[in-house]
């Protein structure tokens, strides 16, 4: 490819277009260099809250802030030439009304250079994305667990089985027609995913809500691998990144204690020759 040739970002129209077409394919990205590398294979790149709990030890995602969201925003950003990026909402930036909402989407768009936000809730978030939609900012949706509600939902737990499948359809209908070109479904039954996915005249993106959505998203440090400790069942792990990178640093301490690192190849002569 020539140098000169410019490559265009996708935009959320772009995404919208994909319903019932080729999967959109997303993943998160907190980093430039994971930016990167998720742009050269990814439709879409989240900036997820989840960086809370991903790269600062956050026992969930209440506690980002803005100015986080707005940090690693500014971050992925650099690392992006063609992956519509996409930032969350924190909690307690848009809950508030649609004008507060407003500011702050403005605010994370403005500061960042992200094409979209993405924010939780169904009914009761559709005047707010239509508020948003109407004044020139996309929108995501989120749908089904809603991590920002963890402690009214009384934990992680699968959304919408049996009679309750009803309330996240309504939820998922709610925020389409008001506006928003594409909706996150979160642990929710593949069969309840499926119904959704032919209700609604948007992209819906799965997160353990099965193959039958129109695209699939994972926490890009669940599915490489990097906690050792955290298994859902809804991640397929494509590689052990943190069991090489544990063998690696074991290996590093044991050569620096043993002095065999560095070695000469490592090391500057006294004088150039």
């Amino acid at each position: 490819m020539s140098a000169n040739v410019q490559i265009r970002s996708l935009t959320a129209s772009d995404i919208r277009g994909r319903k019932g077409a080729k999967p959109v394919v997303c993943l998160t990205a907190y980093t430039t260099p994971m930016a990167k590398l998720v742009d050269a294979h990814c439709d879409l790149a989240l900036v997820g809250d989840s960086l809370g709990m991903v790269l600062h030890g956050l026992p969930s995602t209440l506690g980002v802030t803005m100015e986080m969201m707005i940090l690693h925003g500014q971050a992925v950003m650099r690392g992006l030439s063609r992956a519509l990026c996409v930032i969350d909402m924190p909690f307690g930036s848009y809950e508030e009304s649609p004008e507060q909402a407003f500011r702050n989407a403005s605010r994370l768009l403005r500061e960042t250079g992200a094409a979209a936000v993405k924010l939780e809730g169904g009914v009761s978030m559709a005047d707010t994305v239509a508020f948003l939609t109407a004044r020139g900012v996309p929108v995501m949706g989120h749908v089904g667990l809603t991590p920002q509600a963890v402690n009214t939902l009384g934990g992680y737990k699968v959304q919408g089985r049996d009679a309750d499948g009803d309330r996240v359809l309504a939820d998922t209908v709610a925020v389409a027609e008001a506006g928003a070109f594409a909706v996150v479904l979160e642990k929710v039954p593949q069969g309840l995913a499926r119904r959704i996915t032919e209700a609604v005249a948007v992209p819906t993106v799965g997160i353990g809500a099965g193959p039958d959505c129109d695209g699939q998203i994972l926490v890009v440090d669940d599915m490489l691998g990097l906690f050792a400790d955290f298994r859902p069942k809804f991640v397929k792990r494509y590689a052990n990144l943190a069991g090489d990178a544990d063998q690696a640093i074991a290996s590093y301490a044991a050569e620096v204690r043993a002095r065999t690192f560095p070695a000469a190849e490592h090391s500057f002569a006294d004088s150039v020759k």
